[in-house]
């Protein structure tokens, strides 16, 4: 059984937490369950994001990087830049308007992977698409 439950409309993904980043898994299990909007990046290539705004975990850089296979999830925990999840659909290299950015890889999915390039599409051409982020079972 996977550890979390990612729902983005009809579609449905598991994904799995990453052992290497252990303090950002610990700080995210307290957020459980994320509800938000995902969209799109501008500057990242073939991903969507959730936005956070000041709200932010205080774990610093874990696990971290700036080129995510489609599917991996990184949370930027907000040093220069808003704090937010990546959720890459595609190829992606983690930026924004102050230039490259490396994000925790805190889980990858483990199922769902076939609905990532849907998911891209309506983001990109529906607009803002509602997510939950939630335990398994």
């Amino acid at each position: 059984m996977a550890d979390l439950t990612i729902r983005v409309g009809d579609l449905r993904f598991t994904a799995d937490w990453e052992e290497a980043a252990p303090r950002t898994r610990e700080a995210l299990r307290q957020w459980l369950p994320i509800r938000s909007q995902l969209i799109h990046c501008k500057w990242s290539g073939e991903s969507t994001w959730i936005p956070f705004g000041d709200r932010r975990p205080d774990v610093g850089y874990e696990n971290h990087n700036s080129h995510p296979a489609p599917g991996d999830l990184l949370i930027y925990t907000g040093e220069i830049s808003e704090c937010e999840i990546l959720f890459p659909y595609g190829a992606c290299s983690f930026s924004s308007r102050v230039g490259q950015l490396a994000g925790n890889h805190f889980a990858t999915l483990v199922s769902g992977r076939e609905h990532l390039g849907e998911l891209g599409r309506r983001v990109l051409w529906e607009g803002a698409q509602e997510i939950e982020i939630s335990v398994d079972g």
